[in-house]
């Protein structure tokens, strides 16, 4: 009689319910959406609107999160700024769906924009979010001590990142848009738009 052989078994996991690729122009609609229902209405007075207002995202770091069907569940991105004249990014908004919430969308769509951020030589990112949710992606309050934002903000909510060491030595002043100007009518046209996870203001 012969023995019977173990045949080993691969356990395959399931696809992921959602993908990550580069914002297209066809989501701003979507995204739009998805940002009121996050954040309100009232979003486009917030402290850090104002570093995006009339301003491009860094190009390549505008990022969304899609389910099979197609339906976006999930925005990031990240701008050029000024932190106290050093170069660096500050992310947000994050949002994701509330349908969405535990399957890993807000951390997926953190992970790939600070990897791409890192590969693409930024040396630091900045937000304005929960301590408590963005230390596990290597944020800290400790280089954003002495950097102010253009109204209101609570201090310990200012978070930063260095993805090169010792990139925000010194940081001093008020965090200020870098990022390329949108033509006039795009910048009107957005903020006059219809105005989770732990989100990135």
């Amino acid at each position: 009689m012969t023995a019977k052989r173990n045949t080993p078994v691969a356990l395959i996991r399931k696809a992921a319910p959602f993908a990550i690729r580069a914002e297209r122009a066809s989501d701003v609609v979507a995204r739009e959406a998805l940002l009121d229902a996050c954040f309100g209405e009232n979003r486009h007075a917030r402290t850090c609107q104002r570093l995006r207002d009339g301003r491009a995202p860094a190009q390549g770091l505008s990022l969304a999160a899609v389910r099979q069907d197609g339906r976006l569940v999930g925005t990031v991105r990240l701008w050029h700024v000024s932190a106290g004249g050093r170069s660096a990014l500050m992310l947000g908004p994050l949002a994701v769906d509330d349908d969405c919430r535990g399957l890993g969308v807000g951390a997926a769509l953190m992970q790939r924009a600070l990897a791409l951020a890192k590969a693409r030589g930024h040396g630091a990112v900045i937000l304005l979010g929960d301590a408590p949710y963005y230390a596990r992606y290597g944020f800290t309050a400790a280089g954003t001590g002495e950097l102010s934002l253009p109204g209101a903000f609570e201090r310990d909510r200012l978070l930063g990142l260095e993805l090169v060491e010792g990139a925000l030595d010194g940081a001093w002043g008020m965090i200020t848009p870098t990022g390329a100007p949108l033509p006039k009518s795009k910048a009107t046209r957005n903020r006059k738009a219809p105005l989770a996870v732990p989100h990135a203001a």
